[in-house]
């Protein structure tokens, strides 16, 4: 038993990329040239030549198809070019992030217009806000104040977003979500 253990906790991974060469499985492909040209339908020993001939390799483009499309080209170029592509594509996307504000149902004139030019600002980069306002002791008695409040930020706000989720309590807090238009 000495090599039994290292064996059984290797670590099983899926090959990354695309089948290149010898690794497709199909007998025959359809062969792109790495000027674009489409060459047909040929045996896979032969396209491997072919590739090789020109001392590039053989990659498998769509593997679903019938037979599959493989192009002859560089593989560390073909990863290069796939990699640049993700990233462009990573770029391009926007994380919104949840901002939270909270309030009390008390919260001062000058402290609520405060909150909600902050919440303006966060709504006009793209990201969500989530106002919540915490009850106290016998605050939760007049819980129709929270209501009156959650009322009059809908108002303040509905000119640059709308509301995601609509006031709720929630133990000794009420919550609401708004996103931007």
């Amino acid at each position: 038993m000495p090599n039994i253990k290292q064996n059984y906790f290797q670590r099983r991974t899926k090959p990354k990329g695309p089948k290149s060469n010898f690794k497709i499985t199909s007998n025959e492909v359809q062969v792109i040239t790495s000027d674009g040209q489409n060459l047909g339908i040929l045996n896979l020993n032969e396209a491997i030549n072919k590739a090789k001939s020109e001392g590039l390799d053989l990659i498998e483009i769509a593997p679903n198809a019938k037979p599959p499309v493989c192009k002859i080209m560089d593989m560390g170029k073909f990863k290069y070019d796939q990699q640049k592509k993700a990233n462009k594509a990573k770029k391009k996307q926007k994380k919104i992030e949840l901002k939270e504000i909270k309030l009390r149902p008390v919260t001062e004139v000058h402290d609520y217009t405060f909150k909600i030019k902050n919440a303006q600002k966060f709504l006009s980069k793209g990201d969500k806000v989530k106002f919540t306002i915490r009850f106290k002791g016998r605050e939760l008695q007049h819980s129709h104040l929270g209501n009156e409040l959650m009322d009059k930020i809908k108002q303040d706000i509905q000119e640059i977003g709308k509301v995601e989720s609509q006031p709720k309590f929630e133990g000794k807090q009420m919550t609401m979500v708004i996103q931007p238009l």
